[in-house]
């Protein structure tokens, strides 16, 4: 609090934040809250951090209620999240345009967010256990380009079916261009068919503020607003939060039982800039 500088700084050093282009100090007016600007001049892209490991250490361990259990190693999430980027560049996704995700936490939130934020699209994403009309509240402010949205999930032992929800949701969403199913979606592009093509990855270098995620709030006060969150800002308060506050290391494994639709699982994904197990 009262060296932010050199705290952030250090901070972003002992981290080994993955800069493309170095800041050209660490703060910037820094007697004007609001005002400042941190790592002003910086380049960096959010996945790149997130995706630094390529061993055959497990980077995702997952598990459904029908029992099925599934693991990729970083170096298979590595790979899966290249085809991802691939087909969402096929469809056209550009730097600034938003990807939203109406899926379960399941590992096709994790490769579809990784493979958005690659390419310089905001992530926005919601619980498919959100009625339509709280979906389009929410998504209905930022015109998606991209909808990625599942047929159904498990609750309670129950299969619960979303199709109907996803259809009007893509029939209530200006400006969407097309819609990727996790499931049988009919009418979308499957998620088979986006990730068919193996690609490199590629990783645009942008700017510290660029805007990562958009998040919401509650909705209690009237509609929920959206609340933008800047890529340079998450990585280093997540990797605080991890490294320092939690003390994780590659040895270990994170969980937190979280939807799509909660910031949680926004922080639960960080854990693999330091390389854990989720």
């Amino acid at each position: 609090i009262e060296s932010p500088a050199a705290f952030w700084g250090s901070l972003a050093t002992f981290c080994d934040v993955r800069f493309r282009r170095a800041p050209d100090a660490v703060l910037e007016h820094g007697d004007r809250w609001p005002g400042a600007r941190f790592f002003p001049g910086a380049t960096l892209n959010f996945a790149e951090n997130l995706l630094r490991f390529r061993d055959d250490r497990p980077a995702l361990i997952w598990r459904d209620e029908t029992g099925r259990r599934g693991e990729y190693s970083y170096r298979e999430l590595h790979e899966q999240v290249g085809r991802a980027a691939a087909g969402l560049r096929r469809l056209g996704v550009r730097p600034g345009d938003r990807v939203a995700a109406f899926l379960p936490n399941g590992p096709e939130a994790v490769i579809a967010m990784l493979a958005a934020t690659s390419l310089g699209a905001t992530w926005s994403s919601c619980s498919p256990d959100f009625g339509t009309a709280s979906v389009l509240d929410r998504f209905g402010q930022i015109t998606p380009k991209v909808l990625i949205a599942t047929d159904g999930y498990w609750y309670a032992g129950k299969r619960i079916d979303t199709r109907a929800t996803v259809q009007q949701l893509a029939a209530g969403l200006r400006g969407l261009e097309a819609v990727i199913g996790v499931g049988d979606l009919p009418g979308s592009i499957s998620w088979q068919a986006l990730t068919a093509e193996t690609a490199p990855l590629e990783f645009a270098a942008l700017p510290f503020y660029h805007p990562l995620y958009i998040l919401y709030s509650s909705g209690t006060t009237g509609p929920p607003k959206g609340i933008v969150h800047g890529a340079g800002g998450i990585l280093l308060q997540h990797l605080k939060e991890h490294l320092l506050h939690t003390d994780l290391h590659r040895d270990d494994r994170l969980f937190y039982f979280t939807t799509c639709g909660w910031m949680m699982w926004n922080w639960l994904v960080s854990g693999l800039a330091g390389g854990a197990t989720l």
